[in-house]
Protein backbone atom coordinates (compact mmCIF):
# COMPACT_ATOMS: atom_id res chain seq x y z
CA UNK A 1 0.00 0.00 0.00
CA UNK A 2 1.28 3.45 -0.93
CA UNK A 3 0.67 6.07 1.75
CA UNK A 4 -0.12 9.56 0.46
CA UNK A 5 0.21 12.78 2.48
CA UNK A 6 -2.05 15.64 1.42
CA UNK A 7 -2.49 19.10 2.96
CA UNK A 8 -5.91 20.03 4.29
CA UNK A 9 -8.25 21.05 1.47
CA UNK A 10 -11.88 20.36 0.57
CA UNK A 11 -10.67 17.78 -1.95
CA UNK A 12 -8.42 16.01 0.56
CA UNK A 13 -11.19 15.97 3.18
CA UNK A 14 -13.63 14.51 0.64
CA UNK A 15 -11.12 11.81 -0.34
CA UNK A 16 -10.42 10.96 3.31
CA UNK A 17 -14.15 10.81 4.07
CA UNK A 18 -14.70 8.38 1.21
CA UNK A 19 -11.90 6.17 2.60
CA UNK A 20 -13.50 6.26 6.07
CA UNK A 21 -16.90 5.32 4.64
CA UNK A 22 -15.33 2.42 2.72
CA UNK A 23 -13.77 0.96 5.87
CA UNK A 24 -10.22 2.27 5.47
CA UNK A 25 -7.95 4.14 7.91
CA UNK A 26 -6.88 7.79 7.64
CA UNK A 27 -4.24 9.76 9.54
CA UNK A 28 -6.08 12.88 10.75
CA UNK A 29 -4.94 16.05 12.50
CA UNK A 30 -6.48 17.14 15.78
CA UNK A 31 -5.43 19.88 18.19
CA UNK A 32 -3.97 17.28 20.61
CA UNK A 33 -2.05 14.72 18.52
CA UNK A 34 -2.63 13.12 15.10
CA UNK A 35 -5.22 10.36 15.18
CA UNK A 36 -5.53 7.10 13.26
CA UNK A 37 -9.17 7.25 12.24
CA UNK A 38 -11.76 4.66 11.21
CA UNK A 39 -15.55 4.53 11.09
CA UNK A 40 -16.39 4.00 14.77
CA UNK A 41 -19.55 2.05 13.89
CA UNK A 42 -17.73 -0.44 11.60
CA UNK A 43 -16.14 -3.17 13.72
CA UNK A 44 -14.08 -4.53 10.81
CA UNK A 45 -12.62 -1.08 10.12
CA UNK A 46 -11.93 -0.52 13.81
CA UNK A 47 -9.97 -3.77 14.03
CA UNK A 48 -7.65 -2.40 11.30
CA UNK A 49 -6.59 0.31 13.78
CA UNK A 50 -5.31 -2.31 16.22
CA UNK A 51 -3.48 -4.11 13.40
CA UNK A 52 -1.83 -0.95 12.04
CA UNK A 53 -0.73 0.21 15.50
CA UNK A 54 0.15 -3.17 16.97
CA UNK A 55 -2.20 -2.13 19.79
CA UNK A 56 -3.60 -4.62 22.33
CA UNK A 57 -7.31 -5.28 21.81
CA UNK A 58 -8.08 -4.62 25.48
CA UNK A 59 -7.22 -0.92 25.09
CA UNK A 60 -10.41 1.04 24.25
CA UNK A 61 -10.57 3.77 21.60
CA UNK A 62 -11.86 7.34 21.76
CA UNK A 63 -14.79 8.19 19.48
CA UNK A 64 -14.67 11.63 17.86
CA UNK A 65 -17.77 13.57 16.80
CA UNK A 66 -18.22 16.83 14.90
CA UNK A 67 -21.19 18.18 16.89
CA UNK A 68 -23.08 17.61 20.13
CA UNK A 69 -26.11 16.37 18.18
CA UNK A 70 -24.16 13.25 17.12
CA UNK A 71 -23.68 12.04 20.71
CA UNK A 72 -27.15 10.82 21.90
CA UNK A 73 -27.27 7.74 19.59
CA UNK A 74 -23.83 6.66 20.87
CA UNK A 75 -24.58 6.68 24.60
CA UNK A 76 -27.32 5.56 26.97
CA UNK A 77 -27.34 8.78 28.96
CA UNK A 78 -25.55 12.12 29.36
CA UNK A 79 -25.35 13.12 33.05
CA UNK A 80 -25.89 16.77 33.96
CA UNK A 81 -22.25 17.11 35.08
CA UNK A 82 -21.14 15.86 31.66
CA UNK A 83 -23.33 18.45 29.94
CA UNK A 84 -21.66 21.18 32.02
CA UNK A 85 -18.19 20.01 31.01
CA UNK A 86 -19.21 19.76 27.35
CA UNK A 87 -20.49 23.34 27.45
CA UNK A 88 -17.33 24.60 29.17
CA UNK A 89 -14.59 22.73 27.32
CA UNK A 90 -15.87 21.52 23.93
CA UNK A 91 -14.78 21.69 21.23
CA UNK A 92 -11.49 20.92 22.94
CA UNK A 93 -8.93 18.47 24.33
CA UNK A 94 -11.21 16.58 26.72
CA UNK A 95 -12.64 13.05 26.44
CA UNK A 96 -15.68 12.07 28.50
CA UNK A 97 -16.34 8.43 29.46
CA UNK A 98 -20.09 7.72 29.21
CA UNK A 99 -22.30 4.59 29.23
CA UNK A 100 -22.23 3.32 25.64
CA UNK A 101 -25.19 2.41 23.47
CA UNK A 102 -25.44 -0.78 21.43
CA UNK A 103 -24.30 1.15 18.35
CA UNK A 104 -20.72 1.20 19.64
CA UNK A 105 -18.96 -2.04 18.61
CA UNK A 106 -17.23 -4.11 21.25
CA UNK A 107 -13.88 -3.56 19.50
CA UNK A 108 -14.14 0.18 20.18
CA UNK A 109 -14.94 -0.18 23.88
CA UNK A 110 -12.64 -3.21 24.43
CA UNK A 111 -15.68 -5.04 25.78
CA UNK A 112 -16.44 -2.37 28.39
CA UNK A 113 -19.91 -0.94 28.95
CA UNK A 114 -18.60 2.61 28.43
CA UNK A 115 -17.17 4.71 25.60
CA UNK A 116 -14.91 7.74 25.44
CA UNK A 117 -16.40 10.62 23.42
CA UNK A 118 -14.58 13.75 22.24
CA UNK A 119 -15.54 16.81 20.19
CA UNK A 120 -12.18 18.06 18.87
CA UNK A 121 -11.34 21.74 18.42
CA UNK A 122 -9.51 21.07 15.14
CA UNK A 123 -11.50 22.42 12.19
CA UNK A 124 -9.96 19.79 9.90
CA UNK A 125 -10.92 16.94 12.25
CA UNK A 126 -14.51 18.13 12.57
CA UNK A 127 -14.77 18.66 8.81
CA UNK A 128 -13.59 15.10 8.17
CA UNK A 129 -16.03 13.62 10.69
CA UNK A 130 -18.93 15.62 9.23
CA UNK A 131 -18.00 14.69 5.65
CA UNK A 132 -17.69 11.02 6.60
CA UNK A 133 -21.21 10.98 8.03
CA UNK A 134 -20.15 8.83 10.98
CA UNK A 135 -18.26 9.16 14.26
CA UNK A 136 -14.56 8.40 13.93
CA UNK A 137 -12.66 6.16 16.36
CA UNK A 138 -9.11 7.48 16.52
CA UNK A 139 -6.27 6.69 18.91
CA UNK A 140 -2.91 8.39 18.33
CA UNK A 141 -1.50 7.59 14.88
CA UNK A 142 1.72 5.91 16.02
CA UNK A 143 2.93 2.35 16.40
CA UNK A 144 2.32 1.17 19.97
CA UNK A 145 5.24 2.11 22.19
CA UNK A 146 6.30 5.02 19.97
CA UNK A 147 5.79 8.71 20.83
CA UNK A 148 2.41 10.21 19.93
CA UNK A 149 2.70 12.10 16.61
CA UNK A 150 2.26 15.87 16.49
CA UNK A 151 3.04 16.32 12.76
CA UNK A 152 2.02 14.49 9.58
CA UNK A 153 5.68 13.52 9.09
CA UNK A 154 5.66 11.70 12.42
CA UNK A 155 2.59 9.75 11.27
CA UNK A 156 4.24 8.93 7.93
CA UNK A 157 7.33 7.56 9.70
CA UNK A 158 5.18 5.09 11.66
CA UNK A 159 2.37 4.36 9.21
CA UNK A 160 3.98 4.43 5.75
CA UNK A 161 2.60 1.45 3.84
CA UNK A 162 0.00 0.72 6.52
CA UNK A 163 -2.66 3.32 5.66
CA UNK A 164 -3.68 4.95 2.35
CA UNK A 165 -3.83 8.62 3.36
CA UNK A 166 -2.58 11.14 5.91
CA UNK A 167 -4.18 14.60 6.07
CA UNK A 168 -1.49 17.17 6.88
CA UNK A 169 -2.93 19.87 9.12
CA UNK A 170 0.41 21.19 10.32
CA UNK A 171 1.77 20.86 13.84
CA UNK A 172 -0.78 20.10 16.57
CA UNK A 173 -1.55 23.16 18.71
CA UNK A 174 -1.82 21.33 22.04
CA UNK A 175 0.65 18.51 21.37
CA UNK A 176 -0.60 16.54 24.38
CA UNK A 177 -3.30 13.87 24.41
CA UNK A 178 -6.76 14.79 25.71
CA UNK A 179 -7.73 14.78 29.37
CA UNK A 180 -9.89 11.68 29.93
CA UNK A 181 -12.68 12.09 32.50
CA UNK A 182 -14.92 9.25 33.70
CA UNK A 183 -18.47 10.63 34.04
CA UNK A 184 -20.18 7.37 35.07
CA UNK A 185 -19.97 8.08 38.82
CA UNK A 186 -21.32 10.89 40.99
CA UNK A 187 -18.06 12.86 40.76
CA UNK A 188 -15.95 13.33 37.58
CA UNK A 189 -12.81 11.19 37.79
CA UNK A 190 -9.68 11.96 35.77
CA UNK A 191 -8.29 8.78 34.19
CA UNK A 192 -5.62 10.53 32.08
CA UNK A 193 -4.28 14.05 32.67
CA UNK A 194 -4.04 16.45 29.75
CA UNK A 195 -4.41 20.08 28.75
CA UNK A 196 -7.62 20.54 30.76
CA UNK A 197 -6.61 20.37 34.41
CA UNK A 198 -8.33 19.04 37.52
CA UNK A 199 -8.69 22.61 38.79
CA UNK A 200 -10.46 23.68 35.59
CA UNK A 201 -12.85 20.73 35.80
CA UNK A 202 -13.57 21.28 39.51
CA UNK A 203 -14.52 24.91 38.84
CA UNK A 204 -17.25 23.73 36.46
CA UNK A 205 -18.37 20.46 38.06
CA UNK A 206 -17.93 21.48 41.71
CA UNK A 207 -15.61 18.57 42.49
CA UNK A 208 -13.23 16.19 40.75
CA UNK A 209 -11.37 13.00 41.64
CA UNK A 210 -8.09 11.74 40.20
CA UNK A 211 -7.85 8.01 39.60
CA UNK A 212 -5.23 6.26 41.71
CA UNK A 213 -3.60 4.91 38.55
CA UNK A 214 -2.75 8.45 37.34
Amino acid sequence: MKTQVKPVSPEAIAEAAQLIRSGELVGMPTETVYGLGANALDETAVKKIFEAKGRPGDNPLIVHVSSLSEIPPLVREIPENAKKLMEAFWPGPMTLILPKSDRIPSAVSAGLDTVGIRLPASDAARALIAASGCPIAAPSANRSGRPSPTTAQHVFEDMDGRIPLIIDGGACKVGLESTVVDMTGDVPRILRPGGITAEMIAKVAGAVEIDSAV
